[in-house]
């Protein structure tokens, strides 16, 4: 691979931002400095650190930086439950989010494991 923006699970989690950053238009205004703030600065942490992991060079740096990125992903799912346990949106308007959370955590899962796996 030539850099990270061809790694599919960077693809998936830079949709992934874009599908909450939608959602959060629906949160109201109130939340605009707390949850709203917080689900977006979590979710634009998960292809940054894709991105800056992989520009490290080094496998454990690289690793670190993926870790970091499966916390930021496990706190966007949290935060888009929040959502719902406060009513701010319906659970058709998250649904995709939600699904692309689940799709890039597993991707994360298994890079992470793969490159676990590699004995230098």
């Amino acid at each position: 691979m030539k850099n990270y923006r061809e790694l599919v699970v960077w693809q998936k989690s830079m949709e992934l931002v874009k599908q909450v950053y939608i959602a959060t238009r629906l949160l109201p205004k109130e939340e605009l400095f707390a949850l709203t703030n917080q689900i977006r600065r979590a979710v634009i942490s998960i292809p940054s650190n894709i991105a800056e992991g992989y520009g490290r060079h080094s496998r454990n740096d690289y690793l670190r930086f993926l870790n970091i990125a499966r916390g930021s992903k496990n706190e966007v799912e949290t935060q888009l439950h929040i959502c719902l346990m406060l009513d701010y949106c319906k659970p058709e308007e998250i649904a995709e989010a939600q699904a692309l959370c689940r799709e890039v955590g597993k991707m994360l899962n298994a890079l992470i494991a793969s490159l676990e796996a590699v004995v230098v």
